[in-house]
């Protein structure tokens, strides 16, 4: 499949955009941005200088990364999420004068493999987001999402688990079993692990 990026949109000429990857309408990618093969960005998304996406992620209508985000392979970010990249966001110093770039420290999230992130969620950097774990739709995160993880709210807690294919796992004698795949996942310390099949 062969790249395509729609003539409306901003892509920096120092940024690098994978082969087969397609960025739609008014979608901005900036300088030194990095994606890989196979990704997706939607229409009026933004990814700021430096942002790093692995292999077929998939940015929905607007959504907004900050630098100094990174992406695994196999994230999804779904429309209108904004990811943070500022802990203590002011527009002027004490002294009234203009922040510039030098008055502050970046600071990312990072989403792992296969992550994805529902609409309108928030993520507060610095966080990390486990691999294949869930953020629900509307939720703020402000602290670390293990893998494999449902997590929801404002704050976003955990609410369950999640397999590979990102349906809820259901308990099943001290397990957890995904009904679409049929594998199965035992606890380990904060997250959960796949059973390898006997």
């Amino acid at each position: 499949m062969p790249t395509r990026i729609d003539g409306s949109a901003d892509v920096s000429p120092d940024a690098v955009v994978g082969e087969g990857s397609v960025v739609w309408h008014l979608a901005q990618i900036r300088e030194g941005a990095h994606l890989g093969e196979g990704c997706v960005v939607g229409r009026g998304a933004y990814i700021g200088p430096g942002v790093r996406l692995g292999r077929r992620c998939k940015l929905q209508n607007y959504a907004l990364v900050y630098e100094p985000a990174v992406l695994g392979d196999g994230v999804f970010i779904g429309p209108a999420v904004v990811l943070t990249n500022d802990t203590f966001p002011r527009a002027v110093n004490p002294d009234g004068s203009l922040k510039s770039a030098q008055d502050w420290e970046l600071v990312g999230v990072t989403i792992e493999e296969g992550a994805a992130v529902g609409a309108r969620a928030v993520c507060v950097a610095p966080v990390t987001i486990g691999a294949w774990s869930t953020v629900a739709a509307g939720a703020v995160v402000t602290r670390d999402v293990p893998a494999h993880a449902l997590v929801a709210g404002v704050p976003a807690r955990r609410v369950g688990w999640v397999g590979r294919a990102g349906r809820p796992l259901v308990a099943e004698a001290g397990r957890w079993r995904c009904p679409a795949t049929g594998a199965l996942y035992e606890e380990a310390g904060d997250t959960i692990r796949e059973i390898a099949p006997s």
